[in-house]
């Protein structure tokens, strides 16, 4: 058997109630409720650390899920990503009482003008010295469309073309305004930042045009690690150009491998190598003691569980309203203008509402993997070698006893087979996981703007 490389691990997670698997806030020993309390997320900080996990990754929406039964009525008893707060503000705190764990955070490039944004990320990136990520999204629900202002949402790739430009004044400040050593500090001389080597971006694309200063100084990685997981046809082509780490959704070894191979030609067709970037596949897991411990849990589980909020869920993502079918009746999943790889993988399996249902069973629709440490560890294993994945976006069910557990049960397999570090590396996030410094590497296509601004000089 080759030697599996170190697995990524990322607690998959939200600044809410229900995230992935929903329902299972009725789990008489789930404490996700206590999502505004800061504890509840120092806490779990701790637990991942102690874990050694690569990071916690925050998802987050704006708008509501709406389009199933034409109302969030479903949405609000079964708190379906619903009420949401901030991610961002979340990472200060976990970052205090941690020294190595990463911090992955949702921001739609829709929402927020480029330049507020890049300082709030180079904030973040001085706050955390380097452990910050940026998951990169256009957005998908009308609701937050017209919360903010608009009819509707852009058209799917109008909204990549979008993001594109929005990237390119972002990386512009993060990597081209100050120089490396624009900050002297020198009491002597009451010279903070040399003048001369910090420099004014002037930004006039297709859609956006920025003409100022970054206003952080350097920060350890500059631009924080980009996570993206659109795998639409133009959200690959996005992401050959931008994303480090691509999240992916995978109903089998398979289907996984498929996707894997093709983000990975992209990136090599855009230039850069096929190790450039890093695939994380969202999985949940229950781990035991035993395994018909973990096949009792499971069990316990899925009593508490909603997949009729699954199917909430799923209807705002791919667009259609599942209330209005019969348990047996087809569904045409049309292109839309929601998340695409939704509904090709709902036309390729021909879903009909009672297969989602199953489907659904604890909630979500991540494959799931049930068993004792070993088996667990095996499994995960058997993701990375056969399905060619890097890593894992690790959802939770009962909180927090589905970290706890993985952390005690399936870390000491991983680690005794091989397939999974046991301290972690030095550096910033994105030297930890990818081993090259804490900077954009010269492949990037972000790279260009630091070195358009070196060759002028």
């Amino acid at each position: 058997m080759p030697q599996t490389k170190d697995i990524i691990l990322n607690a998959f997670s939200m600044n809410c109630v229900g995230h992935i698997n929903h329902g299972l806030w009725t789990h008489p020993r789930d404490r996700s409720h206590e999502y505004r309390r800061l504890s509840y997320w120092t806490d779990l900080a701790r637990t991942l650390e102690r874990g050694l996990f690569d990071g916690v990754f925050l998802a987050d929406i704006l708008g509501v899920y709406d389009i199933y039964q034409n109302s969030v009525d479903l949405t609000l008893r079964e708190s379906i990503q619903l009420p949401v707060n901030d991610p961002i503000l979340l990472v200060s705190a976990m970052a205090a009482v941690t020294e190595k764990l990463g911090f992955g955070v949702t921001v739609n490039t829709g929402n927020e003008a480029p330049y507020t944004f890049a300082r709030r990320m180079s904030t973040l990136d001085h706050l955390t010295e380097g452990r910050v990520g940026w998951n990169i999204v256009t957005g998908y629900l009308d609701s937050a469309a017209r919360a903010i202002g608009q009819d509707a949402m852009a058209e799917h790739d109008t909204r990549y073309d979008r993001a594109d430009d929005y990237l390119d004044v972002l990386i512009k400040l993060w990597e081209g305004s100050w120089e490396d050593d624009a900050v002297v500090h020198d009491r002597a001389r009451r010279v903070f930042a040399e003048p001369s080597r910090v420099h004014r971006i002037d930004h006039r694309g297709p859609y956006y045009r920025s003409q100022g200063y970054h206003l952080s100084e350097p920060s350890v990685q500059r631009t924080p690690v980009l996570f993206q997981a659109g795998t639409s046809g133009r959200g690959r082509q996005f992401a050959a150009r931008h994303a480090e780490c691509i999240f992916i959704n995978g109903t089998d070894h398979a289907a996984a491998r498929r996707t894997v191979d093709a983000l990975r030609a992209e990136a090599v067709a855009a230039g850069r190598t096929a190790d450039d970037v890093k695939i994380l596949v969202g999985v949940t897991v229950v781990a035991g003691g035993t395994q018909k411990e973990a096949e009792e849990k499971l069990a316990d589980y899925i009593e508490h569980a909603s997949p009729e909020a699954g199917l909430a869920h799923f209807s705002a993502g791919s667009g259609v309203d599942m209330a209005r079918f019969g348990l047996d009746d087809p569904i045409a999943f049309g292109e839309g203008n929601a998340i695409r790889s939704v509904t090709a993988l709902a036309r390729q399996k021909g879903w009909t509402k009672r297969q989602l249902l199953a489907e659904l069973a604890i909630g979500g629709r991540y494959p799931v993997i049930v068993g004792d440490g070993a088996r667990v560890a095996e499994q995960l294993i058997a993701w990375v070698e056969e399905g060619g994945v890097d890593g894992f976006n690790l959802t939770r069910t009962v909180v927090p006893e589905s970290y706890e557990d993985f952390v005690d049960l399936v870390v000491p397999e991983l680690q005794a087979r091989g397939a999974y570090k046991t301290a972690y590396g030095e550096g910033s996030l994105r030297n930890r996981l990818f081993g090259q410094g804490n900077r954009l590497p010269a492949r990037h296509y972000g790279s260009r703007f630091r070195l358009e601004r070196q060759a002028a000089e």
